[in-house]
């Protein structure tokens, strides 16, 4: 684990170069902006700082810090709002499941260009058919030659019109149980054979998308980890989805906002509420650095991410009914951005429950964990 005194340093160096970008009007802070705010610019300009792939070998570029440290960065960059879906994905998930399962030559290959963002990568794990049940994707990947071809369809896919690759669930092979015989792939989505199609929401933003896969050529060496082996690999994966501080942190910025309001108008009521999003932001981060702790000792912390998974979206609910509760006490805000901010969380918090996991599969997991303990 990283001391304390260089995780404050490390969180120091953070908050000064978000406040720089801030008072250059880089970025404008808002809701879900790991999802919503693309900008390669901001993204490489973090890489080059060294704030990306902390965790990660020196070999690869990486400075071989803990996942705390990771930690403090994330908090940070989303505590602002800051635009970080260019590398969020490879950085938080598929970087890690390569140095877990990849091959050196695939860690070479991709690991320092994640760390510069000159790849950007978006998942393909869900399907309509499949629903929340991952398991039962039906997108296919043959052997042809020294390589395959993929051919399915991917839904709900965040930022796939941006990214340069994608992460493919695929099944490879056939077996008793219907979690055999899936294996990761990382597919360009420029090949010959990848169509991504917008999916707007409802507000008529573009940040979801379907992409179809007709025979997609993908070499040998895309494959993450063993052939068939893909179901044990992911599910330790989505720890890492599941266990970040952006599954409670994507409303910090309405919620710092929400604070100030009430402040400022004086009520009572509007700033207890305030305060007891602040004791539970308080133990969900303590979540999340046990989280980040159980990594550090290589440990896949399933359930504990789960949990965080599960906890996370109803907080971020509770901030935006307790900020519309303060808009409607207090009034309009001076310079609009309280309602800017709510008609951002209004479009997102509707999703948080879903992207990652539904409540009902998360809960299986705890459950599950509990019983085996």
């Amino acid at each position: 684990m990283t001391p304390a005194t260089d995780l404050a340093q490390l969180r120091a160096r953070v908050r000064a170069f978000t406040g720089e970008c801030l008072a250059a009007g880089d970025f404008v802070p808002r809701c879900d902006a790991w999802v919503s705010g693309f900008d390669l610019a901001f993204s490489r300009a973090l890489g080059e700082r060294g704030l990306v792939g902390v965790t990660w070998p020196a070999e690869f570029g990486g400075a071989g810090m803990s996942s705390t440290a990771r930690l403090v960065i994330t908090e940070e960059l989303l505590r602002v709002g800051a635009p970080v879906a260019a590398h969020w994905i490879g950085e938080r998930q598929i970087g890690p499941s390569i140095l877990r399962f990849g091959s050196r030559e695939l860690q070479a290959e991709f690991l320092p260009a994640i760390m510069a963002s000159d790849v950007s990568f978006c998942l393909g794990m869900s399907e309509t058919e499949a629903g929340s049940d991952l398991a039962a994707v039906r997108t296919t990947a043959r052997r042809d030659g020294s390589g395959w071809r993929i051919t399915g369809a991917k839904v709900w896919t965040t930022n796939a019109h941006h990214a340069t690759h994608a992460y493919v669930l695929a099944r490879t092979s056939r077996g008793e149980l219907k979690h055999e015989g899936l294996t990761e792939f990382i597919v360009d989505l420029k090949a010959p054979g990848v169509t991504v199609r917008p999916i707007l929401d409802l507000a008529g933003e573009h940040h979801f998308n379907e992409m179809l896969f007709d025979e997609v050529a993908v070499p040998d060496r895309w494959v993450i980890g063993e052939v068939g082996e893909g179901w044990a690999q992911v599910t330790g994966q989505l720890s890492f989805e599941r266990g970040g501080s952006e599954r409670f942190l994507s409303t910090y910025p309405l919620l710092a906002e929400t604070l100030g309001h009430a402040h400022r108008s004086g009520d009572r009521a509007t700033i207890e509420q305030v305060g007891a999003l602040a004791a539970r932001v308080t133990a969900l981060r303590s979540l999340a650095w046990d989280i980040a702790v159980s990594i550090d000792n290589g440990v896949a912390p399933v359930a504990d991410a789960a949990k965080l998974k599960y906890l996370g979206p109803a907080f971020e609910r509770d901030v935006l009914t307790t900020a519309r509760y303060a808009l409607d006490v207090g009034g309009p805000s001076d310079d609009g951005t309280l309602e800017r901010l709510i008609a951002e969380a209004q479009v997102a918090v509707p999703g948080m429950s879903i992207r990652g996991g539904v409540s009902e599969v998360l809960l299986t997991l705890v459950a599950r964990s509990e019983t085996r303990s």
